[in-house]
């Protein structure tokens, strides 16, 4: 290992144990190496124990990816007892390892002792409720973690609950995510509980959980007290449009929230109807994501309405709906009146040429959207050429995805060359 070298990624190598040796062996004597990828390696836990006994004597390591070999509880309790020691490693990243319970609990215990450790993910493991108690025991002595996944496991509403009570008193971390696991409305009402009261969290991930309008209501009454949440993420939940309305009561009083992510929660028309007469009177909130909503051309409407009088939205992500050309229409209709919107996400959905054709025409006179998504759209050449015609006297927009839909060669070299003027005068 030369005394310039400062990155090193190895991944997808199967080094295995025996190269993990020869590694830590390095890595005793080494003083430039900042970060180390071994992801994908077949290390296993003799292989970890190699690179904790080679981190005893380091200094500068500061990023460690570790991700998919099989460490198990064993593995990590070795690095779990360097960690207790270290203090140069900043960020630890330990998804799909078959880490449970107990390897949990010797990272937890860690926790309590480490100075310097900010990140560290846990993703894709099998860390049950128990596991959430040991690490948010560890969480209550560090005083150094900024962010933790915990995404793809089955922490649950128990395992939650420990978690939420931890972030009560703590004052460091920013960012939680627990996408996938297992949380229903009762783990969602423990986190709204103490993020009324929590002034450091500014990133909460829930999307893909068990969480329906009685936990949407729970999280609304949080956005009403809470003063630094930035992001939440309940997509691919069971909100439904009752706790759509609840969200959009809550942010009405919320001053901080500045990304919501509502996507596949089977909101329908009347689940748009809500946030979007909130967005009339929103300052604060700067992207929204209402991907796979079953939001046809009534919804779009009603999202059109509120643009015209939003003056913060930048980024809107429609995807996957069932929005066709008079929805299109009404969209167009909305830009036109829109000072801050800058990118449209519509792909899969059903404008058409029809649809392509009111976009194109607003294209001519818009001169804030810089992206524009119409990927699968049953757009075809006439559709394809009205969009190049209208991209023609606009200067602003520089992308526009149009993958999926048969456009023809023509008018993709026309849009490309007017998408590359834009680019090269911007």
């Amino acid at each position: 290992m030369t005394n310039t070298l400062t990155t090193l990624d190895l991944s997808s190598n199967e080094i295995g144990a025996a190269g993990a040796q020869l590694l830590a062996d390095e890595l005793q004597r080494n003083t430039t190496l900042r970060t180390l990828n071994l992801g994908n390696d077949k290390i296993g836990p003799v292989g970890a124990q190699h690179l904790a006994d080679g981190l005893q004597h380091n200094t500068t390591l500061t990023i460690l990816y570790l991700w998919s070999n099989e460490i198990g509880d064993a593995g990590v309790q070795h690095l779990a007892d360097e960690l207790r020691h270290n203090t140069a490693l900043t960020a630890l990243y330990f998804w799909f390892n078959e880490i449970g319970d107990v390897g949990a609990q010797h990272l937890a215990d860690a926790l309590q002792h480490n100075t310097t450790l900010t990140t560290l993910d846990l993703s894709s493991n099998q860390i049950g409720p128990v596991g959430g108690q040991h690490l948010a025991n560890g969480l209550r002595h560090s005083a150094t973690l900024t962010t933790l996944n915990l995404s793809h496991n089955q922490i649950g509403d128990v395992g939650v609950q420990h978690l939420a009570d931890e972030l009560r008193c703590n004052t460091t971390l920013t960012t939680l995510n627990l996408f996938n696991s297992a949380i229903g409305d009762v783990g969602a009402q423990h986190l709204a509980n103490e993020l009324r009261h929590n002034t450091t969290l500014t990133t909460l991930d829930l999307g893909f959980n068990q969480i329906e309008s009685v936990g949407a209501e729970h999280l609304a009454d949080a956005l009403r007290h809470n003063t630094t949440l930035t992001t939440l993420d309940v997509g691919w939940n069971g909100i439904r449009a009752a706790g759509v309305q609840l969200l959009a009561d809550g942010l009405r009083h919320n001053t901080t929230l500045i990304t919501l992510n509502l996507s596949s929660n089977q909101t329908g028309d009347v689940g748009v109807q809500h946030l979007a007469d909130e967005l009339r009177h929103n300052t604060t909130l700067i992207t929204l994501y209402f991907n796979q909503n079953e939001i046809g051309d009534v919804g779009a409407q009603c999202l059109a309405d509120g643009l015209q009088h939003n003056t913060t939205l930048t980024t809107l992500y429609l995807s996957s709906n069932q929005i066709g050309p008079v929805g299109a229409q009404h969209l167009a209709n909305g830009l036109r009146h829109s000072a801050t919107l800058t990118s449209l996400d519509l792909q899969w959905n059903q404008i058409g040429d029809t649809g392509a054709q009111v976009l194109a025409d607003e294209l001519r006179h818009n001169t804030t959207l810089i992206t524009l998504n119409l990927n699968h759209n049953q757009i075809g050449p006439v559709g394809a050429q009205h969009l190049a015609d209208g991209l023609r006297h606009n200067k602003t927009l520089t992308t526009l995805n149009l993958d999926y839909n048969e456009i023809g060669d023509e008018a993709e070299h026309t849009i490309f060359e007017f998408l590359e003027r834009n680019r090269s005068e911007g």
